[in-house]
């Protein structure tokens, strides 16, 4: 078994069990075991993509920020740029993508490292970017691309790299959608709109395209009462053709988040910085401001890839996943600054990945007295993931004691390293930079070490 790979934690399993059977409640649904396919993976790729990708401009909220809040920002940018007549719904015939290349999408997502991708089949402006027989007129066949856009990245994506688990977010609610309107004019004491939507939607997608993730969202405005949550997570368990491996999110209605579901996003960027007791995700943009593509982005507001690695560093380390979000243009491509970002985690996943896939979180997060440097261990192995190569060649890791067993590696270079113990756990010398493959954080791989007692 390669070095990534893992079977080997308790709580977890591989598959769920088919004996298994869930009833329509949270006490019931939230004894179901992660599957561990999703806790060893930790690097996913979100994909947001919509009829909000052909203005992109401001955010992909552009629709509700312009017509509901009324936000000058966006208003102004309509009155610059298009006639006063000029809809939103005007949009979607430009939201063509003419050069989405499913393969060239795969073979991104291959060479970046990621193990799990999650596209937008349907954002909060109620396109949808499959065939919904109950999104008329508003999805991707029907107008714009005349495609299956879920169908055409799933299968190549299974073919190509399936080992890459594939995921579909999906909006619960939609910003002006009548019968959702009048739901929430109602108090939602009716659920028309989910009875008629939302939930032949879900099942829809799920039966179609078997993802073993939904993302769901959209949700916080009304209870999980309202949307059937529990009812249909108790199908997706027991009867779905991915009821063995599929996992969801925790976005299922108003105080729902945080509390249930198979892994917890609690918030956008969500990074707590310590071990939590839930399994977790860190869902964080490479544009910081926007999940869609932003025509008027400049290059400062993309995440640099040290930023990327420190917070895969801080996320794994803790014992979470990292959704690392991505918006193509409205003609399908992936924008240059993106797609160099993903090949260059790769390529830093492809020296030192050992760290990362299948690892857990160790006695220690991080280290007691030297900055940036995040642990991560797995069965007899301690991983130190240090962010910064050290002054002088010398590492002082406080946290971790040797022992006449210990040995260090650093994954890049050849030889083993010396060390040196101390009254503060032990200080590791570096070997000169340019002797050592790779750049932006190094790793160092150790045997026969103990946790050193906190310092006080």
């Amino acid at each position: 078994m390669a070095e990534n790979q893992t079977t080997d934690h308790p709580g977890t399993c591989l598959l769920v069990g088919v004996l298994a059977r869930y009833d329509p409640s949270w006490d019931s649904l939230d004894t179901r075991p992660l599957p561990q396919w999703y806790d060893d993976a930790k690097i996913g790729i979100f994909i947001h993509w919509g009829v909000f990708s052909v203005p992109s401009f401001g955010s992909e909220w552009f629709w509700e920020l312009w017509k509901k809040a009324e936000n000058p920002y966006y208003v102004n940018f309509m009155k610059e740029n298009y006639p006063p007549n000029f809809s939103y719904q005007d949009f979607a015939s430009q939201f063509t993508a003419e050069f989405f290349d499913p393969e060239e999408w795969t073979e991104v997502f291959n060479a970046s490292g990621a193990q799990y991708i999650v596209l937008t089949s349907k954002h909060v402006e109620g396109y949808t970017l499959w065939p919904s027989s109950n999104s008329w007129n508003w999805n991707s066949m029907d107008v714009g691309p005349n495609r299956d856009l879920v169908g055409d990245l799933v299968s190549t994506l299974r073919r190509k790299a399936p080992h890459i688990h594939f995921g579909l977010y999906h909006s619960l609610y939609e910003w002006f959608n009548p019968l959702y309107l009048e739901d929430k004019a109602n108090l939602f004491q009716t659920n028309d709109f989910v009875v008629s939507k939302t939930l032949p939607e879900l099942y829809d997608i799920v039966n179609t395209y078997r993802p073993e993730i939904i993302w769901s969202d959209g949700d916080a405005e009304a209870p999980d009462w309202y949307w059937n949550t529990t009812i249909f997570l108790a199908w997706l368990f027991n009867d779905s053709p991915v009821k063995e491996t599929v996992v969801v999110n925790d976005r299922w209605g108003m105080d729902i988040h945080c509390h249930h579901g198979s892994f917890y996003t609690c918030h956008d960027k969500y990074n707590p910085g310590t071990v939590q007791p839930f399994k977790w995700e860190n869902c964080m943009p490479m544009d910081k401001g926007s999940w869609g593509y932003r025509r008027n982005a400049p290059l400062t507001d993309y995440l640099t890839i040290q930023e990327i690695i420190t917070q895969v560093a801080e996320t794994i380390s803790c014992g979470g996943n990292i959704l690392l979000n991505i918006g193509p243009t409205r003609d399908g491509r992936l924008p240059p600054i993106m797609e160099e970002r993903l090949r260059q985690l790769g390529a830093w996943l492809g020296t030192n990945g050992g760290a990362i896939y299948g690892s857990r979180p160790w006695v220690h997060q991080n280290d007691s007295v030297t900055p940036g440097v995040w642990f991560t261990a797995k069965p007899g192995v301690t991983y130190a993931i240090v962010l910064s190569w050290p002054k002088n060649h010398s590492l002082l890791l406080a946290s971790v004691a040797p022992t006449e067993r210990t040995k260090i590696f650093l994954y890049g270079y050849d030889d083993m390293l010396e060390f040196k113990p101390g009254s503060k756990g032990m200080t590791v010398v570096f070997p000169d930079m340019a002797e050592v493959k790779g750049q932006w954080a190094w790793v160092l791989k150790m045997t026969g070490v103990n946790p050193a007692a906190p310092r006080r």
